[in-house]
């Protein structure tokens, strides 16, 4: 079964898709060992590793270079990777140079944001056996564009470019859609209006699966967190916990113990 197939057969069977971001080998490891049925390496790894402040500073090479960690890791899961900023509009030649660093990299499909002027890009990558990944609503690469990074659908108008663009996606061969920061009615109007599974990030409950940013969900990042974000757990806390008792340990001289220090060898002569 091909990934359109099973995709298609998740939505019709009405169950959710689950992806989860991952930038390096250690969480795509123990991501290979969870439920989850996808891992996205995005251009979010310039905010959430690099520190920017926005997706804008990631090239191509920075993407390629975390999809073959995350590859090493996740070897049983299918891997997205997305194309960053301008790596797509710079004419199609170079688009498709970029296309086969990402793919020899590693990655099963790549996502893509917006639909204008990708047209071409999109129906040559299904026609070529690429799974391609639309990305519309909030777009992060065009938060300048679209007055920051705020939620969209918000007007009927706004509602119905979503839906039009969903429905290009579809027919352009797109094997799914991520839908971001909509309200709830424009998520469902979305998976109505199309045959291809949409996953949202932001878009309300009634979509074909969820997306998370890892370290979001994790706690892991204290300087920024959108609205559809959920913590599952406090991990900047766990970490500081963690390093303040290896500290205290150190300065107690509690670490090393016996059991974690080498002992000497047979010939050697240990002083009393």
């Amino acid at each position: 079964m091909s990934v359109l197939e099973n995709f298609k057969k998740l939505k019709a069977e009405g169950k959710k898709i689950v992806v989860v971001t991952s930038h390096e080998y250690w969480s795509a490891k123990i991501l290979n060992e969870t439920d989850v049925n996808g891992i996205l390496i995005g251009d979010d790894l310039a905010m959430v590793v690099h520190g920017h402040e926005d997706t804008m500073n990631c090239d191509v090479e920075t993407i390629a270079m975390h999809t073959r960690a995350v590859k090493k890791g996740a070897k049983d899961k299918f891997l997205i990777a997305g194309m960053p900023f301008m790596s797509n509009r710079k004419g199609f030649k170079e688009a498709m140079d970029n296309v086969e660093i990402l793919i020899k990299a590693g990655a099963n499909a790549l996502k893509i944001e917006g639909v204008d002027g990708n047209e071409e890009l999109y129906a040559h990558l299904s026609q070529s056996g690429i799974p391609t990944i639309g990305h519309i609503g909030l777009t992060p690469s065009h938060h300048n564009a679209i007055g920051g990074f705020k939620a969209q659908g918000k007007t009927k108008e706004s509602e119905l470019s979503i839906i039009e663009e969903a429905k290009k996606l579809d027919k352009l061969g797109c094997i799914a859609i991520v839908l971001e920061a909509v309200p709830q009615h424009v998520g469902a109007a979305v998976r109505d209006a199309v045959s291809i599974p949409v996953v949202g990030v932001g878009a309300g409950l009634d979509v074909d699966g969820q997306a998370l940013v890892l370290p979001d969900m994790l706690g892991f990042s204290t300087d920024f967190k959108p609205k559809f974000v959920r913590t599952y757990m406090n991990g900047a806390d766990l970490i500081k916990d963690a390093v303040n008792q290896f500290a205290a340990d150190v300065h107690a001289e509690a670490f090393p113990s016996a059991k974690e220090t080498y002992a000497p060898g047979k010939d050697q002569q240990l002083k009393k």
